[in-house]
C-alpha cells in the first residue's frame, strides 16, 4: 500500500483547478500577444538528445539537467530550455518557411536545481524567436513584444524595465585587456554574477584575467560610450512606437548561457524583488553550431516563465485585480447549474442540460437528490454565473444570477436561444 505520505516531489507542482486556471491564464495571455505580432506556434520534444544541450549550452545548464538513459541506451534528457531544439528544428525545416522565421512555444522544461521563490525544478516557459533575421529590428520587435506581454498581464510603467546589453561590447573590452578568445565565455559567466557575487569573490575570480571588478564596473558606467550601433538602432525603433520609457541600457547584463552572441536584454520588476522575469537575446551561431554548420541562420529570441511572471503578479495590485476578474468569470466549472427542485422532473432537466450544452453553454447540475438549499449553495461554491430553476412551474423556468441574487423569467421552448444570448450580456455587480 502506497504510504499516506507521499507528495510531490521537491520542486514539482500539482495543479489543482485553481493552479490550473490561473495557468490557462498565463497561456491565453502569452498566446494572444504572440499572435498579434504575427508569430506562429510550434511544439518541440520534451526528450532530446543530451548533446544538444552539451554542445553550446554553457554556464551552470550542463550541471542541472535531468540526464538519464533511456531502455535503448541512448542518452536523453529531460529539456531544461527550447532554444536548442528550436535551433535543431530550424536546421533541418527552414528551407519550408520564408524568413525570417517567426515562431513561439509555450512548453515545459525541467531543470535540477534548488527550490526558491521565482524557480522550480519544472516549469512551463514562453518562449518567442526570430530566425533568419540578423539586424536589430529583429532584437526591437522582441523587446517589443515582451513589453506588450508584461501589459496584457495588467502591469503599468514603472512596474517593470527592459534592460537591454551587448555581449559583443564585453568581447571587444575583453579583447582590449588581453584575454584570451577561449577565456572569453568563462568571464562573461563571471560578469553575469556581477550583481549576486561579494567584489572579494569576483576580485579572486577575476584575477586570472588581468581583471577586478573595479574595471568592470567602470566600463558599466561609462555606459554611453561603451553602447552599440546596435542599441542605438533598438532605441530609436521602440521610441517610434512609444515604447522608450519601458527600456534602458545596462551592460551589467551577460545573460548565462554561451550560445549569445550580441544583444542581450532582461525584464525585472521596478522593486528588484525577484529574478528577472524574462530574459533573451541574439544567438547567430546556434543554428550553425547544432546542425554541424550545414546550416548557418541568425536568430534572436527570448523566454518568460510561468513562476515569476505569477509571482510578480500576484505582488502587483493592478495585476493581481486583473486575473482575479479573468478567473471569476473563466475558472468555474460552468456558467449555468440547474437546481432540479422536484426529483420528479429530472428527465426535464437532462433534456435540457443535453440541448445547452449542444449549444455550446457549459452545465452542470446534481448527480443525486438534494435539498433545493443545498443545491444553491453548490451552484454558488461553483461559481456558476446562472442557476436555472426547473420546477412545479415548468415548462416556465426560471433563471437566478448569483452575484446579484436576482430572477429573470425563461422559457423551456425559447431556452437554448434565449440563454445563449443571455450570457453575451454582463452582470453589473459580477463585472464590479
Amino acid at each position: 500500500m502506497a504510504s499516506a505520505s507521499l507528495q510531490a516531489l521537491p520542486g514539482f507542482r500539482d495543479f489543482i483547478p485553481r493552479e490550473c486556471a490561473v495557468r490557462n491564464y498565463l497561456f491565453e495571455t502569452w498566446r494572444g500577444v504572440a499572435r498579434r505580432f504575427g508569430f506562429v506556434e510550434y511544439e518541440s520534444p520534451v526528450i532530446e538528445d543530451t548533446a544538444l544541450y552539451l554542445r553550446k549550452s554553457g554556464g551552470e545548464l550542463s550541471a542541472q539537467l535531468f540526464r538519464f538513459e533511456d531502455q535503448g541506451g541512448r542518452d536523453v534528457t529531460l529539456r531544461p530550455e527550447v532554444t536548442a531544439s528550436l535551433a535543431r528544428i530550424a536546421a533541418r525545416h527552414q528551407r519550408d518557411f520564408p524568413k525570417p522565421i517567426k515562431w513561439f512555444e509555450i512548453g515545459q522544461c525541467f531543470r535540477y536545481e534548488k527550490p526558491q521563490k521565482g524557480r522550480g525544478r519544472e516549469f512551463h516557459q514562453f518562449n518567442v524567436d526570430i530566425i533568419g533575421e540578423a539586424g536589430p529590428a529583429a532584437d526591437a520587435e522582441l523587446i517589443a513584444l515582451s513589453i506588450e506581454t508584461m501589459l496584457a498581464f495588467g502591469f503599468q510603467q514603472g512596474d517593470f524595465v527592459v534592460r537591454v546589453s551587448d555581449r559583443d561590447a564585453w568581447t571587444a573590452f575583453a579583447k582590449q585587456h588581453g584575454v584570451a578568445d577561449e577565456a572569453i565565455p568563462g568571464l562573461l559567466n563571471l560578469i553575469d554574477k556581477i550583481e549576486r557575487e561579494s567584489p572579494e569573490e569576483l576580485d579572486r575570480k577575476l584575477a586570472p584575467h588581468g581583471l577586478d571588478t573595479a574595471m568592470l564596473r567602470r566600463f558599466i558606467a561609462d555606459e554611453a560610450a561603451n553602447a552599440s550601433p546596435a542599441w542605438r538602432e533598438i532605441q530609436a525603433d521602440l521610441a517610434a512606437r512609444g515604447l522608450e520609457g519601458f527600456v534602458e541600457l545596462d551592460l551589467s547584463i551577460v545573460r548565462g548561457l554561451a550560445y549569445y552572441t550580441g544583444v542581450v536584454f532582461e525584464v525585472f520588476d521596478a522593486r528588484k524583488s525577484m529574478r528577472a522575469v524574462a530574459g533573451g537575446g541574439r544567438y547567430d551561431t546556434l543554428v550553425s553550431t547544432i546542425s554541424d554548420g550545414s546550416v548557418d541562420l541568425p536568430a534572436s529570441g527570448f523566454a518568460m516563465g510561468d513562476y515569476v511572471i505569477r509571482n510578480l503578479i500576484e505582488e502587483t495590485t493592478h495585476a493581481a485585480m486583473q486575473l482575479e476578474v479573468w478567473l471569476q468569470r473563466n475558472a468555474a466549472a460552468s456558467d449555468v447549474r440547474l437546481v432540479i427542485a422536484e426529483e420528479s422532473l429530472r428527465p426535464v432537466a437532462l433534456d435540457i442540460a443535453t440541448r445547452l450544452r449542444r449549444a455550446g453553454v457549459s452545465v452542470d447540475f446534481p448527480l443525486a437528490s438534494a435539498k433545493v438549499a443545498k443545491q444553491f449553495q453548490a451552484a454558488e461554491k461553483s461559481g456558476a454565473r446562472f442557476a436555472l430553476v426547473v420546477g412545479s412551474e415548468f415548462p416556465a423556468l426560471k433563471l437566478k444570477v448569483l452575484a446579484s441574487r436576482t430572477e429573470e423569467d425563461c422559457d423551456n421552448v425559447t431556452l437554448v436561444d434565449w440563454l445563449t444570448d443571455r450570457l453575451q450580456q454582463p452582470d453589473g455587480p459580477l463585472l464590479a
